[in-house]
């Protein structure tokens, strides 16, 4: 079945609406049968100077507020400048507030939101796989059921949340990959894929990688019907 969606991201930003015009918007597409809004997660865009560049979770929560019926997630958050302890309490909590609407749409981020606050881009892909390792874990964590985790780059000892997600197993992961090692992260733990800028032929040539990662890694075949994929196209009007 094909659903509809639009995204929060850099043209918006580019045009300079304020929140209460893109809070408008979304309502709009609630009321008209939309069925996902999607929102960016950027910490700046330098190069368009007049360019308002909000949070993304605090966005999609009021926007949550809202509406009703979208679906709601990031495209995407990014996995270096948050901890995945903090990414797995917001998904819960935008989870929660929109009544099980979350998706957690998450990259392995880029140079542009890091090296000017001096926040290390290294090993980028590696720190994605453990996040979502983590993340994952700490969706079922309660103070009964701790997390023990002992990666290279993140560890928890007996950790847990408090807050149970509503959407059940938990708010699908849908995740941002283009090249082999992150198409085959994406058939292994993904729900979802989360491609930009694809030509008919490339878009088919990487998801025929993502069907291949799925059986390799024995995904279910309930897995394999549910998992979504995305085809990001611009739309403009003018007068």
């Amino acid at each position: 079945m094909i659903k509809f969606g639009i995204q929060n991201g850099l043209n918006v930003a580019r045009a300079g609406y304020s929140e209460d015009q893109i809070l408008t918007a979304c309502m709009l597409a609630d009321r008209t049968g939309y069925d996902s809004i999607f929102y960016m997660d950027h910490t700046n865009v330098p190069q368009w100077k007049n360019a308002i560049v909000l949070d993304p979770w605090v966005m999609l929560s009021s926007i949550a507020a809202v509406t009703n019926h979208v679906e709601l997630g990031t495209c995407v958050t990014d996995a270096i400048r948050r901890h995945p302890s903090n990414i797995a309490l917001a998904a819960i909590t935008l989870d929660r507030i929109s009544k099980g609407r979350a998706i957690l749409g998450i990259g392995a981020g880029e140079a542009q939101n890091l090296k000017e606050f001096c926040i290390p881009f290294e090993k980028p892909v590696s720190k994605w796989e453990e996040q979502i390792q983590v993340i994952k874990k700490l969706y079922h964590s309660t103070p009964d059921n701790t997390v023990d985790f002992e990666g290279k780059y993140y560890q928890l000892k007996s950790a847990c949340l408090q807050a149970p997600p509503i959407r059940k197993p938990h708010p699908p992961t849908y995740m941002a990959s283009g090249g082999k090692r992150t198409l085959y992260l994406t058939g292994k733990y993904g729900d979802g894929w989360l491609p930009i800028g694809y030509t008919p032929e490339l878009f088919e040539d990487h998801k025929k990688q993502i069907e291949v990662s799925m059986n390799e890694n024995n995904r279910t075949q309930e897995e394999k019907d549910n998992f979504q994929m995305a085809l990001d196209i611009d739309v403009y009007f003018s007068d």
